[in-house]
């Protein structure tokens, strides 16, 4: 709704309104008090902003937020010998580091000589813990066919039941066969994919990895509480909210297993009405495709893995790796003879072309095989893994060398489940270690254009080769922050962790507010913990000119917590900005149509949305409060190695144990095992009797308070 032409001034007002400078940037969630936390200064030389020229005070000040009380004073440290970044940000700039304030509070910097202030932030192990259930709620608010109702929808964003009008989600059409009745079929349920109403099979593949991921690393984080129509049932809400999208591809999927491609409207000028409970124009099915079946079994086979675990979920788990199995059986002869669909979207089902193309196929067969090997132990999928893994991109150039670039943030299902297959029982060795030391390769020893670790790149702690930064960038984002930690997880070499971790972390933070914007890229966050979110996106049920069209100027807003699209830097459209603009600034806050073509800016998807859950769960859990509070102490003063970690069941203690008591601690700080070591020197500890995901490793000395903490995933 805003005009984009008066960006310029708007985004001057809204910093009055907010009371944030546009010179001071910071997480506006705050940060943990073991995080390093570096604050950002700016002065834009380049981009729409370019008159708003900062110098800074040679001190500024932490400030409690409460009190105004001083708490500490440092010296902004130039970036770059003060020579202005004109690609990435259009700013020149300086760095404050205040990592060593770790006491629990709201704070904020402020250049007193200027009278700049950043936003308020927190620090506390809490920070993100509002942040992560209002981002996983995005998936209730974008499900089809389903009401949304207080207590679970907050009261500005209810609505009733969508999408159930005669030939649509409940006896939906084929789209070849419009008048053929004998082929209707209920295809209701799941999310409407992005800012359409359409759902797509093939885009759920990256979109449920990702959120099975993030359950697996943290799952201590995913509480049955996130006010869910299905809280209380036992069952962590993101699982409940990841089976609602279960439910739906099963019923895209067939006996024989085919599945449906895709499903929605053939016109761009029908179902477009908000709120969703608006549309009654008739919706299609789009036709099978080898895409949609390897996508079925690929998630299929992980949610069966995960899902098993929970008693009342068993009968269905297995009714998933049935499912899994009978299409992947159906998908492997079209692989076996080349023959795989390429061109099955041929539009008629308007928006999102759903296609793999051969490269996709690739990557995505392989990391399917995995999942599958994985869930049932079979040898064939061993073996499928063993034969074809070669043909992967990241072994497509010389083996030895290998091609570095393949280990970007493409296709990051397939690059979990390859260095996830290291640690299956039952692994090809060779193999195994081709994916570790192949990634190693490129994590470690060559590193090729700076994906990983951290570094003085960038201005704003991201950098990220300008191929990312367009449609989609803020997936981007969480997708290279995601990346490096796996770093940490599998290279079981790397002596520097903090530099991946910070990586990733800078990644979070220029998502919450850490950018030349100083905006928070999550939707209508002003009343949960943010100072300046994303004010309007591109979403049907919150289009231009509605009641939930802008935070300010409408009666409501978008709902929060969705994660908008992102600067893109290959902007098509001829609103100025996003147009023309240095990368970080090819956005603006608008969500109208025609020749603005919003969609390109600010368009959420879930396959975004995933991929920021499993990166803000991530660094939560590598962040996390220790489980004790008694005294740490490292594991060089103890001389003791911890191996293999990640581990399935098995790991060895190695060092001089005879003096210290060994607990095994569950992430909620319960012990769920005591070793009374009997041995010197080497301990084995079975963890099989216990749940996958984070644990500690607590080893105390008999006579003293030393101790030491490690933690451990359970694969």
């Amino acid at each position: 709704m805003k005009t984009v032409h008066l960006f310029l001034v708007l985004f001057m007002l809204s910093y009055g309104l907010f009371s944030q400078s546009p010179f001071i940037h910071v997480d506006q969630f705050g940060y943990t008090p073991n995080a390093t936390k570096i604050a950002v200064l700016s002065s834009p030389e380049v981009g729409f902003n370019s008159s708003l020229n900062y110098s800074p005070s040679t001190s500024i000040e932490l400030r409690n937020a409460n009190t105004n009380a001083i708490v500490g004073v440092y010296n902004p440290l130039v970036w770059n010998n003060g020579n202005t970044d004109s690609v990435w940000s259009g700013d020149k700039g300086w760095w404050v580091d205040f990592s060593n304030v770790t006491t629990a509070g709201t704070y904020y910097l402020h250049d007193a000589q200027n009278n700049e202030s950043s936003a308020d932030f927190e620090i506390g192990y809490d920070v993100y813990d509002t942040v992560l259930e209002t981002a996983t709620k995005m998936y209730y608010y974008n499900r089809c066919n389903h009401s949304k109702e207080v207590p679970y929808a907050e009261a500005n964003w209810t609505d009733g039941m969508n999408f159930d009008n005669a030939l649509q989600d409940f006896n939906c059409r084929f789209v070849g066969s419009p008048n053929d009745a004998s082929l209707e079929r209920d295809l209701s349920g799941g999310w409407f994919d992005a800012g359409d109403y359409n759902k797509y099979t093939t885009f759920t593949m990256e979109t449920i990895h990702a959120l099975l991921w993030a359950y697996r690393y943290n799952p201590s984080l995913f509480t049955d509480n996130f006010n869910l129509p299905e809280s209380g049932n036992g069952i962590p809400d993101l699982l409940d909210e990841i089976i609602w999208e279960l439910d739906w591809l099963q019923k895209m999927s067939n006996l024989d297993g085919s599945a449906q491609i895709k499903m929605g409207s053939t016109n761009f000028n029908v179902n477009i009405s908000s709120p969703p409970s608006a549309n009654t124009d008739q919706r299609f099915y789009g036709p099978t495709c080898t895409s949609a079946s390897l996508t079925v079994a690929s998630v299929f086979a992980h949610a069966y893995f995960v899902l098993k675990d929970f008693p009342s979920l068993n009968s269905y788990a297995n009714s998933l790796l049935t499912q899994a199995e009978l299409c992947w059986n159906y998908v492997l002869p079209f692989y076996n003879t080349g023959t795989l669909e390429l061109d099955c979207d041929d539009g008629s089902i308007v928006a999102g072309d759903a296609d793999f193309n051969s490269e996709k196929y690739q990557e995505y067969f392989i990391g399917t095989a995995i999942y599958l090997f994985e869930a049932t132990g079979k040898t064939a999928y061993n073996d499928f893994i063993v034969n074809e893994y070669q043909k992967s991109l990241v072994f497509g150039f010389d083996f030895n060398s290998t091609f570095d670039e393949q280990w970007g943030i493409n296709y990051m299902m397939s690059k979990d489940a390859y260095v996830h297959y290291s640690t299956l029982p039952g692994n090809d060795a060779t193999v195994a270690n081709d994916f570790l030391t192949s990634f190693e390769n490129a994590a470690i020893n060559n590193n090729w254009e700076d994906y990983y670790g951290s570094s003085n790149i960038d201005l704003y702690r991201c950098y990220m080769p300008n191929y990312y930064l367009g449609w989609g960038s803020n997936s981007q984002q969480s997708s290279m922050g995601n990346l490096n930690l796996n770093v940490n997880r599998f290279v079981t070499s790397n002596s520097t962790p903090d530099s991946y971790r910070d990586k990733a972390a800078g990644h979070l933070h220029f998502l919450h507010g850490c950018n030349p914007l100083g905006k928070v890229f999550l939707s209508n966050m002003n009343n949960k913990g943010a100072e300046n979110s994303a004010d309007e996106i591109y979403h049907t049920w919150f289009s231009d000119g509605t009641d939930f069209d802008n935070v300010n100027t409408s009666l409501y807003g978008p709902a929060p917590g969705f994660l908008s699209g992102g600067p893109n830097h290959t902007y098509s459209g001829t609103s100025n900005p996003p147009a023309n603009q240095p990368y970080y600034k090819s956005y603006a806050d608008f969500n109208s149509g025609g020749s603005a073509v919003s969609w390109e800016i600010t368009e959420p998807a879930i396959y975004y949305q995933a991929a920021y859950i499993k990166l803000l769960s991530a660094i939560m859990g590598v962040d996390q409060a220790p489980a004790t509070s008694t005294v740490n102490i490292s594991a060089n003063d103890f001389d003791i190695e911890i191996f293999p970690n990640p581990t399935n069941d098995i790991f060895v203690i190695q060092g001089n144990l005879s003096l210290y008591n060994i607990d095994v601690i569950d992430a909620l700080g319960n012990v769920v095992l005591q070793i009374n070591s009997s041995n010197q020197s080497e301990e084995t500890i079975d963890l099989s009797s216990l749940s996958s995901g984070l644990h500690f490793v607590r080893l105390q000395h008999i006579s003293n308070s030393n101790m030491f903490v490690q933690r451990i995933i359970k694969m």
